[in-house]
């Protein structure tokens, strides 16, 4: 009947836990399977478009909960319920995720709720139609929900090289508008003002975890080189090709302080970005105040 809402329990969905090459994936399997013991797993499957399709293939249920691998959801988040009607029945929802290297809490990492059919019919990352909007990112559709709370948090900072990557790959990310790359001109008005704070903290915020640096050195490069040396954004989805370049700079993986100190004086110079002095202190101080949020509901969008 049109205009009925429909109650869906998430413990009645599948859960697919999806891992890669993440350096913590078994242990946090062993903690997901005894959380959520109907839980299935998809690992090893290159390219994030066909990753989804995989994860699509193993559910049973027509929606199921996604859970990226260095991700560990909260217990809670399994005993609630979606509520579905004619203006969200077929959307896919995305929670945010709590950072553990900069306190950030969006979409990047977060918990997941998507349908079989829209993950069938999308085109991205690897198997982009070649929009802009769908060569680096899932979230320009307009069936794409970022929610409001956080049921999660992410641990992208248990070797150098994930934690460089996740810093480099949100740094080149976050350069951009709806998967553009704005001119230097263009940046300040281009880039969106949350986007644009996301940003920063990643250049700034995290020397106070284990490898927090190396994801900070990886944003600043990741921005640097997007926007100032012509790196080709749209190889951000490709793992290989990011692994290339962190060989290429760090083959004996020694952190160089002057690096992280040299893109940011690009950063502050060539860009008009904030850098602030490296202090595992200020990190701390800075996270203890940005940590500081609440839920609203389940069904409650980003920004409404």
């Amino acid at each position: 009947m049109a205009g009925t809402n429909e109650i869906v329990d998430i413990a009645e969905l599948d859960c697919i836990y999806l891992s890669y090459d993440e350096p913590q994936k078994e242990e946090f399997w062993a903690k997901i399977s005894a959380m959520v013991p109907w839980a299935k797993r998809v690992d090893g499957v290159k390219g994030s478009d066909a990753a989804h399709k995989a994860a699509a293939a193993a559910s049973d249920t027509d929606r199921f909960i996604l859970i990226d691998g260095d991700n560990l959801p909260y217990e809670q988040f399994f005993n609630l319920q979606l509520v579905l009607d004619d203006s969200n029945r077929h959307a896919v929802f995305r929670w945010k995720a709590m950072n553990i290297i900069n306190g950030l809490a969006y979409g990047n990492g977060g918990i997941s709720c998507w349908t079989k059919h829209f993950v069938e019919q999308m085109r991205t990352h690897e198997n982009t139609d070649g929009s802009d909007a769908t060569q680096v990112e899932f979230c320009w559709n307009d069936g794409y929900w970022a929610m409001h709370d956080v049921y999660s948090t992410t641990f992208p900072n248990q070797s150098p090289y994930q934690a460089w990557r996740a810093g480099f790959r949100e740094g080149v990310k976050m350069c951009l508008d709806r998967g553009a790359k704005p001119s230097l001109m263009e940046f300040q008005d281009r880039v969106s003002r949350g986007n644009m704070r996301n940003l920063s903290i990643w250049h700034n915020i995290g020397n106070d975890v284990e490898h927090g640096r190396w994801a900070m050195l990886g944003a600043r490069m990741g921005t640097v080189m997007t926007m100032l040396e012509g790196w080709d954004h749209r190889k951000v989805h490709d793992f290989e090709e990011i692994r290339a370049v962190f060989d290429d700079y760090f083959a004996d993986l020694e952190f160089d302080y002057d690096d992280l100190e040299h893109y940011g004086v690009e950063l502050y110079k060539k860009l008009g970005m904030k850098i602030v002095p490296d202090s595992p202190e200020f990190s701390d101080f800075f996270k203890s105040f940005s940590s500081i949020r609440s839920n609203r509901g389940i069904m409650v969008r980003d920004g409404h």
